[in-house]
């Protein structure tokens, strides 16, 4: 069969998309919001420098960054967004001191007119740019500096230890003196304000702040603007537009739809010989069951975190594991064993296609596992003891905790990552070479496999992008190269094309349909999905074009998934058609969940907070908590089980597996994710989306509104969904140790006993 239009439409999306993303990429070097080489007032008196604003922004990474709270809405969800806590305890200080001082009464008492006056001089105040780029000096008023002061002395002490605010601390998560120097914290407060700034200041010449008016702010005007309600409008009817045509696309399809497949009668994969470095990818998996039950102890103590504070059921645990290293290990975790199960099933995979065993390959995979582990437990290390600030600024980015959420390791561990994610790739490709020459029907599938492959090699470098003190701005642009087209993009290429050659494989989809499918899926989804990476750019000091883009764009995204049932209804098929297949069900049936969770997770919840006007009150809720852990851990991370499985059978074809935990691992699994997202974080999520238009995003995340006997009450709901949730991954890892001890392999094995088990 002749791929040659599938692939040259593939080629032209990628350079297209790529060319856009790379044009408004430097558009966004041109317009960050600038950092000043000073902060003064009108006597000329320096309030900050630059330098102090960027030391702050190392202080901030260094105690977790993006774990302790959020700036421009990404991060964590216990603590506040400090740019919008800040904004508001500026802007209500000002309106306080003001009223006091002309009418010696509090904002709040005085009649509506004079607030309503009070108010235009305070959006004057802040709006107006007095950031001047010939001398690089950023002029406030004596007002507003003592404001800043104000805002910085309760910084200082909700830092600190100061008794006052025990209570508040303990409601954010924060242990006292997280910041252990009054040098420190006066650094973070400058960045605090600078990051304040950029969303109270209008971009030179125009009516919207550098962040188009996020967050939502009614004391200073930071409304939606056209371009977020316009461009809104425009993502749904595309999204309806590539319904349609995806969907007359696979009615036109089915009428041209190929005679039905032969499956054999018995399991191809039977006289599959593991060879010694198809047996060494064991470890892989065994470290990837050891990483899962750990991520999952430490989600809970993290999501306990939140009602409790700095407890777990009494017991004082933040004093040796605070909030911020929780969760960066949680996360940082879920990134990890993910991608290791990726890697074991590549390196397991390569042999068997080829039938070829390089000479050292099985050194080269134990090297490889030994690398993996010690960044692992190396980069843990060096984020515990960045958070407990117990290195510098330098050391700090290097080997402690950069406080980009899942980019969390310094610098050194991203690249000891790199040079391991490269020579995964070596691995592979020297495996397979002697497929890809040799001319057969494979070949394209191969191709499609080692660009996936490369690209998950490749991609990760955009991490070594930003420096030490990188702009946020820019920092956020190729942090989000990471997290999005790696993780969210290439990743699900290689996940699409696995698939594929597991089915084929196993005799149970043609190389032709699987082939053609694999690179109409890859296109269709790489078509929104690199675009699609600016939706997470909104509202990170960027250009409205970058807004428009990801509007536009991220609609397509969701486009294919849509249509993802028909996946999960294949795989659901597959899974009966022969008596065979049975001992390869609970594999498939992870391959199911895949398939439910792209359109629940992906799709719905992700659609759910993609739009502009959603994601301007949105934006660091729990809505995205819901995105996140039904995306991340139920497609991403089911995908990784049910290939981790797939690899065990095919270490031996002929043993017959006791499968009844790993179906309560399967039910618990999912059910409990489902439980977990909706009777908790997703009703949380939606008060606060409504708080957040009610109010303003300040007040959504605020301590006021999160302590609330209601919110309360359901963050305690979690528990429910938790419980089962873990108790799936326990059974799961219990049934992967009987694999190695015995319990999960029945003794009669065979041919046979397989067909009877069947």
């Amino acid at each position: 069969m002749n791929y040659r239009r599938l692939w040259i439409a593939l080629g032209s999306v990628m350079v297209v998309s790529f060319a856009v993303l790379g044009y408004f990429g430097r558009e966004l070097y041109r317009q960050a919001p600038p950092i000043p080489a000073r902060v003064v007032l009108p006597d000329q008196s320096v309030l900050f420098t630059g330098q102090d604003i960027s030391d702050g922004q190392n202080v901030w990474q260094s105690m977790g960054g993006q774990n302790v709270g959020s700036v421009w809405g990404h991060g964590a969800y216990v603590a506040p967004d400090w740019s919008a806590d800040w904004l508001h305890r500026e802007a209500t200080w000002l309106l306080d001191h003001w009223a006091a001082n002309e009418h010696g009464s509090e904002y709040a008492s005085l009649h509506e007119e004079i607030q309503a006056a009070l108010r235009q001089r305070l959006k004057t105040e802040m709006r107006t740019n007095t950031y001047d780029p010939r001398s690089g000096d950023l002029l406030v008023s004596a007002d507003r500096a003592e404001a800043i002061r104000e805002v910085g002395t309760h910084y200082a002490k909700l830092f600190g230890d100061d008794e006052t605010l025990d209570d508040l601390r303990d409601a954010y998560a924060i242990p006292p003196n997280s910041i252990k120097t009054s040098q420190r914290r006066d650094k973070l407060n400058a960045f605090f304000f600078w990051a304040s700034w950029v969303c109270s200041t209008n971009r030179p010449g125009q009516d919207i702040t550098y962040t188009n008016n996020w967050p939502a702010e009614s004391l200073i005007d930071n409304r939606p603007t056209g371009a977020i309600v316009v461009w809104s409008v425009v993502s749904f009817v595309v999204l309806l537009a590539g319904i349609g045509a995806l969907s007359f696309y696979f009615a036109v399809a089915r009428e041209k739809e190929e005679a039905p497949h032969d499956i054999p009668q018995s399991n191809p994969l039977l006289d599959l010989s593991p060879t010694p470095s198809m047996k060494a990818t064991a470890k892989y998996f065994w470290i990837v069951t050891a990483m899962m039950l750990v991520q999952v102890g430490l989600g809970a103590i993290t999501a306990h975190y939140a009602i409790e504070g700095s407890g777990f059921y009494g017991i004082p645990l933040a004093e040796w594991l605070p909030y911020a290293v929780t969760r960066t290990w949680h996360s940082q975790l879920g990134i990890f064993w993910i991608a290791t199960a990726w890697m074991g099933t590549g390196l397991f995979m390569a042999p068997a296609v080829s039938g070829h065993e390089p000479k050292f390959q099985r050194l080269g995979v134990n090297v490889l596992w030994v690398c993996l582990v010690v960044i692992v437990v190396g980069s843990m290390a060096g984020e515990w003891l960045g958070v407990q600030q117990r290195l510098g600024f330098v050391a700090n980015f290097w080997f402690g905790h950069q406080g980009y959420e899942y980019v969390d390791l310094g610098r050194f561990w991203q690249i000891f990552l790199l040079i391991g994610l490269f020579l995964w790739l070596g691995l592979m490709l020297r495996a397979m070479w002697p497929a890809i020459r040799k001319p057969n029907e494979n070949r394209s599938l191969l191709a499609l496999f080692l660009i996936a492959s490369g690209a998950i090699a490749l991609f990760y470098a955009a991490g070594l992008m930003w420096g030490r003190q990188t702009n946020l701005a820019i920092a956020e642009y190729w942090r989000w190269w990471v997290v999005h087209l790696w993780v969210e993009g290439f990743f699900e290429v290689f996940a699409t094309v696995v698939i594929a050659f597991l089915f084929t494989r196993m005799g149970l989809l043609r190389v032709s349909t699987a082939t053609a499918a694999a690179l109409l899926s890859t296109t269709i989804f790489l078509s929104g999905g690199i675009i699609g990476t600016f939706h997470h750019l909104y509202f990170t000091g960027t250009p409205t074009a970058i807004l428009a883009l990801g509007a536009t764009f991220s609609a397509l995204e969701v486009v294919p998934l849509v249509l993802i049932g028909f996946e999960a209804y294949e795989s659901l098929r597959l899974s009966r058609a022969r008596p065979w297949v049975s001992a390869y069900k609970w594999p498939m049936y992870f391959f199911v969940g895949v398939a439910f969770w792209n359109l629940v997770g992906a799709g719905l919840f992700g659609f759910l907070i993609n739009p502009p006007i959603a994601l301007y009150y949105m934006q660091g809720l729990n809505t995205t908590a819901v995105h996140a852990h039904t995306a991340l851990f139920g497609v991403y991370g089911m995908l990784g089980i049910g290939l981790m499985l797939f690899c065990f059978k095919g270490m031996n074809t002929r043993q017959v597996w006791r499968t009844g935990i790993l179906s309560y691992a399967f039910w618990s699994i999912n059910i409990g994710l489902a439980l977990m997202v909706l009777i908790s974080v997703l009703p949380v999520g939606l008060m606060q989306t409504w708080a957040s238009v009610e109010h303003g995003m300040w007040y959504a995340r605020s301590a006021e509104f999160l302590q609330t006997d209601l919110v309360g009450t359901l963050r305690w709901l979690r528990v429910i969904g938790d419980t089962i949730f873990a108790t799936g991954i326990v059974a799961l890892a219990w049934f992967v140790l009987g694999l190695v001890r015995g319990w999960s392999i029945e003794k009669e094995a065979g041919p046979v006993a397989e067909a009877s088990r069947a």
